[in-house]
């Protein structure tokens, strides 16, 4: 089964997260195959740039807790985002959890419709957004990624592109998008490609300094007696046992 959907548009190669019935959850063979569509872009001259959408009413859950992916291989999709020679554009109607925040933050631009909701729900399941922190924490707001790590409160659109979760929100998330798309189509591809090295260089930094540790940090919490009651509790769909 195909997990990726794969169209082009004047130079848009658009990626559509293609598992509804699993809400998009990143799974092992969904960041596979992502990447594999990813490397393919990369190398296809004909593309100018990526656009990131997904079908259903969830751009992504975050980790597929039945299949999850080894931390190192979500690091590598991460990586791989933000280091493409092509601008990728996250194209958002839905909701987006946990992980699937970490794809956003790597993308270069993000646009969401009003009907988006977004919330780091890792710690009401016994872990930390720790591997997604890597594009995160660059990019934005300090004190209010503190606010919405700490308690997964969620949030609406506007307020994701006030912290710079996001870089537009609107109505209709395609006429936001038609400007965007349009002055890249009309950049050239090798100015595009330098262009987004030099706003890339300190999310990259954060990937050499902090990979290793995150990646252990996120394997030791998912392996800890906390991930595993708050994940068979969501599951289940009850309260985890700290709930007060």
């Amino acid at each position: 089964m195909t997990l990726i959907g794969r169209t082009r548009t004047r130079g848009v190669e658009t990626l559509s997260l293609d598992a509804p019935e699993r809400r998009n959850a990143l799974s092992a063979a969904l960041v596979g195959e992502l990447a594999d569509a990813l490397t393919d872009a990369g190398r296809d001259s004909g593309v100018r740039a990526v656009l990131l959408t997904h079908t259903g009413n969830t751009f992504s859950a975050g980790a597929d807790l039945r299949d999850p992916p080894a931390p190192e291989a979500l690091v590598g999709l991460l990586r791989q985002i933000v280091e493409l020679p092509r601008p990728v554009v996250a194209r958002v109607t839905g909701h987006v959890r946990a992980g699937g925040l970490g794809l956003l933050a790597a993308c270069d631009i993000s646009a969401a419709s009003h009907a988006a909701t977004f919330a780091f729900t890792e710690v009401r399941i016994g872990v930390a957004p720790a591997v997604i922190s890597l594009p995160l924490l660059p990019r934005t707001d300090p004190r209010a990624l503190a606010r919405y790590y700490l308690t997964g409160e969620r949030l609406d659109a506007a307020e994701a592109a006030r912290i710079g979760l996001l870089t537009a929100a609107g109505e209709d998330v395609d006429e936001t998008l038609a400007p965007i798309l349009d002055g890249l189509r009309k950049s050239a591809p090798e100015a595009l490609a330098e262009t987004k090295r030099l706003l890339t260089a300190r999310v990259l930094e954060t990937f050499d300094r902090d990979a290793a540790d995150l990646t252990a940090l996120s394997a030791r919490l998912f392996a800890s007696a906390h991930a595993r009651e708050g994940m068979t509790a969501f599951l289940e769909r009850r309260e985890p046992e700290w709930v007060m």
